[in-house]
């Protein structure tokens, strides 16, 4: 994925700084991430949106929300489609079908980790069972693309998920057994999804005999296999996916994803204190205009 050129001599000091020393040429220890920017409520023109920047990459996540027909497999449920756009602009590893490829693989990621019980309740999608639910359309632009993007993505788009409100619809029967949906006419009479159980993704990458968190642009190209695993706030694993060429024995996944498991807990943890902020800071703003 990474497009970078080092030579040997910068190989052979990332590689055995980590193996030796345990620490990154940022000055980091094996499992401190960069310092993440995260902010909710952009965009006017959607359900819900986040800003993410984190280190040198960043992105923008909006949501859309329409009505559709549940799945005749799970008629009392809504679902979550994602929608990623790995801008050619943001990375020359984007350009031709790399982007696609990767936008693709990212969303089958996510969709697997998310249409599941386990980590979002889509039963508060279902309007009328076996009639109408909400379908949320999550879309994702990468504007600057600098390491670690599986991870990035899915704080941002847990914060939009945060932010999202979908609208408290009033249901009644129509004719020949129809139903009539009534919107509100207040924007603001919606009902937050519960996102509490919702998982972030932890990237954990071997570089040489040890394993690190949040990778670098320079750190992913001496890397030859990674972990990407799914994390919910009580620790809980919501799904797992290789990447890169190279190999794991079965005593460094257990490591791995031990460090996840610790991790995740600590994004979770700070995420869920930074949204308790951000709404008391919303409260604290007085509000001015007309309606």
């Amino acid at each position: 994925m990474a497009v970078v050129s080092l030579s040997d001599a910068e190989k052979f000091f990332i590689v055995h700084g980590i193996e030796d020393e345990g620490l990154r040429t940022d000055g980091r220890s094996c499992e401190d991430y960069r310092c993440i920017e995260l902010e909710t409520g952009l965009l006017s023109n959607t359900y819900g949106s986040s800003r993410l920047r984190l280190g040198n990459t960043e992105l923008l996540a909006g949501i859309k929300i329409e009505l559709g027909t549940p799945n005749p497999k799970n008629p009392d449920e809504g679902w979550v489609e994602f929608h990623i756009d790995c801008s050619p602009n943001a990375s020359l590893a984007f350009q031709g079908r790399g982007g696609q490829e990767l936008s693709n693989g990212i969303c089958c990621h996510l969709s697997r980790i998310y249409n599941n019980k386990s980590a979002l309740d889509l039963k508060q999608l279902c309007i009328v069972p076996h009639h109408h639910c909400w379908v949320v359309h999550v879309d994702v632009i990468v504007l600057e693309y600098g390491g670690n993007l599986f991870d990035s993505i899915s704080i941002a788009v847990k914060g939009a998920l945060h932010n999202c409100g979908v609208p408290n619809v009033n249901v009644s029967a129509g004719d020949e057994g129809e139903f009539e949906i009534n919107l509100p006419d207040d924007p603001a009479d919606v009902n937050k999804l519960k996102i509490s159980s919702c998982p972030v993704l932890v990237t954990i990458s071997k570089v040489g005999n040890r394993h690190i968190v949040d990778p670098t642009l320079e750190e992913e190209f001496c890397s030859h296999a990674s972990l990407i695993v799914g994390v919910t706030s009580k620790g809980l694993i919501t799904g797992m996916k290789k990447v890169g060429s190279g190999s794991l024995c079965p005593e460094s996944i257990s490591e791995m994803l031990q460090s996840a498991k610790s991790v995740g807990k600590r994004i979770n943890s700070a995420f869920t204190k930074l949204m308790k902020t951000e709404k008391g800071i919303a409260k604290s703003v007085e509000k001015t205009g007309y309606l």
